[in-house]
């Protein structure tokens, strides 16, 4: 499943999008020094630029107090011309991250992990969802892979994506497992799989004797190693898969194309055009 040519079909929508909405800006906020995070930031812009989005980047040194960051993430919130607020995680470990994603209005969480928008993807009322989760959906479904009735597993219980997608797929009409550190048997349950959505971050987690012939195989590893970037699946799963993602180029490129399509969610939220369930102004 080439997610390099879906994205770049997405991206383009996105640039459609945005040249009929007008200027959309998206506001991120990096604090720290961390390489990889501001790896992602500058892969974020430069998409972001590409489509015709506008970034507005702030930075802050690693020892910023909580509460200055707080009030910078409210006041990007508060300002009646940006469209989206992103902060970077993972962020200092002095600073408590639900506190910082709180200070979003929800309306403008573009990476959809705001409370309010967590609790209206539980309620099956879907607003802003995180991208990776929307990515795969997006995947399975240009790929024509069958969801309704099947036995879906996600192997990873993280709030960024086991969990998104574990309701995504559910409200898809799948019947889903989700396993993880702890589950006694994960073979067990993998063999079952219609659909298999690797998300726990360990390298070669899923072994190729454990995917269930002509499964869709969705790896959302991205783990760095001595061969360089691996995913939670072995290559050799390829053979016995009916379908897989590859790493890289899978997921990855469709976690920044749908951050940018919620960027044009988000700015259709501010302009009118699409109603937010609950109200703006929730922070």
């Amino acid at each position: 499943m080439d997610g390099r040519a879906l994205a770049a079909r997405v991206r383009a929508e996105v640039a459609e999008d945005v040249r009929e909405l007008g200027e959309i800006v998206l506001a991120t906020v990096l604090v720290g020094d961390d390489p990889a995070s501001a790896r992602y930031i500058g892969l974020k812009h430069k998409a972001a630029e590409e489509a015709g989005i506008r970034p507005l980047d702030h930075r802050l040194p690693a020892n910023t107090p909580e509460e200055e960051i707080v009030g910078l993430v409210a006041e990007l919130s508060a300002q009646g011309d940006v469209d989206g607020v992103l902060p970077q995680l993972p962020l200092p470990p002095h600073v408590d991250e639900t506190t910082v994603i709180g200070a979003v209005d929800p309306v403008k969480d573009v990476d959809g992990f705001h409370p309010v928008n967590a609790g209206q993807l539980y309620l099956g009322r879907p607003t802003l969802v995180p991208a990776t989760p929307l990515g795969i959906m997006a995947l399975l479904e240009e790929y024509d892979v069958p969801i309704a009735g099947v036995e879906a597993v996600v192997v990873g219980r993280s709030d960024i994506v086991g969990k998104p997608v574990a309701h995504l797929l559910l409200q898809a009409n799948a019947t889903v497992t989700v396993c993880h550190s702890r589950t006694r048997d994960l073979s067990a349950h993998t063999l079952r799989a219609d659909v298999l959505v690797a998300a726990a971050g360990s390298a070669g987690l899923v072994r190729a004797d454990i995917v269930k012939p002509g499964a869709a195989v969705i790896d959302v590893g991205q783990n760095e190693t001595d061969a360089g970037l691996v995913g939670d699946v072995e290559a050799e799963a390829a053979q016995r898969a009916g379908a897989i993602t590859p790493v890289p180029g899978g997921v990855g490129p469709m976690t920044i194309a749908m951050l940018l399509r919620n960027t044009v969610r988000a700015a259709r939220y501010r302009r009118g055009q699409l109603a937010f369930p609950l109200g703006r102004g929730l922070t």
